[in-house]
């Protein structure tokens, strides 16, 4: 079904008024004979997205503003450049530039006021069917983004993550996924020799250097973030998306980054009765951004990439979050080093293995016009000094030993905790897991974990995982001292489990 969708670019200086912005709005509708009504969004610049001005125009309308980097719409084709806005945001018309992503044709040139310019574009994509995507043709980008919905509407809560578990109590700790024993006593020694140039802006050149050459890539296929949870943000407010799904049950945060970004998220749940195995065929065909974790987090399950690759297509941005590959021994089935496989992202995390949740170091592995535009969305200096030491130190080859070594270990000390728990008639584990982690299932999971949590254990809750219920629990894989330990105190906790009334 076709209907008449109008995208209203503006562009304005700072301080301009509501009634300013959408005077100039109505005044140009009104001239060319379109309808306020049939205005489905505002577009502008994303340094300008915030200004009162625009928003309460928005709000008049009734209609949300779409925002783009500055390098997004300098790519954008306009018939009227001006010299001005391309000095201060090299960007030669904001209004008509911001008014075409997304839109097909313009309608009304650039009008301005004192202190505004306005655009009008016409969106002839019919309703449920995908723009086009063909970088050649940037009118055609598919950009737009559905209403913004807040975050709670996603039902489980997203935000909540293992480390409130754990926080500020004195409990074994089974719900955090970081290794243990980190980081080592050479990767401290590394980083303290970091601070004495503190008073100097980082310089991220030869870290970036490192991970390209750990994973065989060019430098500019690599980009550096606060943490893995940086580039998930990043994602959600820079890449174009119309409809963004992400598979579940899953790592929480990509959800959670993209509502808050505004995209209204699908959701590809996979099933506990099929091992939450992925069958590509469940992902829509209109999806344009698809956020998949290998191995998945919370499920233990490792997709095959020959698997991965059949969602991967032109015109679609494939998220491939691997944090924990490099717990899996020989990083089988990982994508990190591919540059065939059209649209891929994949994340990668120093949290997990060398325990550096505190000090926030991930990367990205992309095309480079894709981490281009995550670039324009970051901040000055995004990682400090210290986790870009850490970051060199990490790629070195000892490192690489050393982690897999651990990865190693890992599969030995989850062995010894899947045979315990394979004790217990009450559990059922997924499997076989693959993670530094294991995902189960028990009757009345939310009273056995209160239990354990008096007897000194912390396991990570699994009814805030989309996909999953109050029934599951998450536990991190522990060398076989703590797993003893662990299994002595689910057998309590099990047997002093109150009985229920009968029905």
């Amino acid at each position: 079904m076709t209907r008449t969708a109008l995208v209203v670019g503006v562009g304005a200086r700072r301080g301009v008024t509501a009634d300013e912005v959408i005077g100039l709005i109505l005044e140009t509708l009104r001239a060319a004979g379109l309808r306020a009504a049939d205005v489905v969004e505002l577009a502008t610049l994303d340094t300008r997205a915030d200004e009162p001005g625009i928003a309460g125009a928005a709000a008049q309308l009734g209609v949300q503003v779409r925002s783009f980097p500055a390098a997004v719409l300098a790519a954008v084709r306009v018939p009227n450049p001006s010299g001005a806005p391309r000095d201060a945001v090299s960007t030669p018309s904001v209004a008509e530039a911001a008014a075409l992503v997304g839109a097909d044709e313009l309608l009304v040139p650039k009008r301005k006021s004192a202190s505004a310019t306005c655009a009008v574009a016409r969106r002839l994509h019919s309703v449920g069917t995908p723009a086009s995507t063909n970088g050649a043709e940037p009118f055609t980008m598919a950009a737009m983004l559905p209403p913004t919905k807040h975050i709670d509407s996603a039902g489980p809560d997203l935000r909540h993550h293992g480390d409130a578990e754990v926080r500020g109590l004195d409990l074994t700790d089974l719900a955090v996924n970081v290794r243990t024993g980190t980081p080592p006593d050479w990767l401290r020694e590394r980083i303290a020799a970091s601070l004495v140039s503190l008073a100097a802006y980082p310089d991220g050149r030869s870290a970036r250097s490192a991970v390209a050459a750990r994973h065989g890539l060019p430098e500019e296929r690599v980009l550096l973030t606060a943490g893995a949870a940086e580039a998930f943000v990043l994602i959600a407010r820079a890449l174009p998306a119309r409809r963004p799904v992400v598979v579940h049950p899953q790592f929480t945060e990509p959800e959670a980054a993209l509502r808050a970004a505004g995209h209204e998220v699908g959701r590809v749940v996979l099933r506990p009765e099929d091992g939450f195995r992925l069958d590509p065929s469940a992902v829509p065909e209109d999806a344009d951004l698809v956020v998949v974790g290998n191995p998945t987090n919370p499920t233990s399950v490792l997709h095959p990439a020959g698997v991965l690759e059949q969602l991967a297509r032109p015109g679609r941005t494939l998220v491939v979050d691997e944090a924990f590959m490099d717990a899996v021994p020989g990083e089988r089935e990982a994508l990190c080093g591919r540059e065939d496989v059209p649209g891929l992202v994949v994340l990668r995390s120093l949290t997990k293995t060398w325990g550096l949740a505190g000090l926030r170091i991930g990367y990205v592995l992309a095309d480079p016009a894709t981490l281009a535009l995550l670039q324009e969305a970051q901040p000055l200096w995004p990682v400090s000094s210290p986790a870009l030491a850490a970051a060199e130190a990490c790629m070195e080859p000892r490192a690489l030993v050393e982690a897999a070594d651990a990865a190693d270990r890992v599969v030995v000390d989850r062995a010894h905790l899947l045979a315990g728990l394979a004790e217990f008639s009450e559990v059922q584990v997924v499997e076989p897991a693959a993670g530094p982690f294991v995902l189960l299932r028990v009757d009345r999971a939310d009273e056995v974990r209160e239990r354990l949590r008096s007897r000194g254990f912390a396991a990570r809750r699994g009814d805030t995982f989309p996909g999953l219920g109050r029934e599951w629990l998450r536990l991190a894989v522990r060398d076989r001292v703590t797993t003893n330990r662990f299994l002595q105190a689910l057998d309590l906790a099990l047997q002093g489990l109150p009985r229920r009334a009968a029905d």
